[in-house]
């Protein structure tokens, strides 16, 4: 039997989608962005109270990841250092029509 023309290539992940897919693949991710994206600037509470079903642990978690990753940035208020909020970077601002494509994809073809 031969092999089809698909079948024949080598196929090889780039290294730069794998890492974008490991950022926003990740579960709660892409809803913290949305929220930031449609929200502007956010505290923590607001944040939390806006994802359902996400844990105070994990929320930290992510914000964080999404710092070091340059998604996020965490802006202290210089005279009270207990208000914190959080707001995209220019980075995470450019995933705007991103996910907006996803919205649209969901909204075709996902039924809850």
């Amino acid at each position: 039997m031969e092999e089809s023309e698909c079948q024949k290539r080598q196929f090889q992940l780039c290294p730069k989608f794998e890492k974008t897919f490991s950022i926003l693949g990740k579960r709660w991710n892409g809803l913290i962005i949305d929220v930031l994206l449609e929200e502007g600037c956010q505290r923590f509470g607001e944040l939390a109270a806006k994802i359902p079903n996400l844990s105070d642990r994990v929320l930290v978690e992510r914000l964080k990841e999404l710092e070091s990753n340059g998604i996020i940035e965490r802006l202290e208020d210089e005279e009270n250092s207990k208000k914190v909020e959080y707001r995209l970077t220019e980075m995470g601002q450019d995933l705007r029509s991103t996910m907006q494509e996803i919205q649209r994809w969901s909204e075709k073809w996902l039924i809850l």
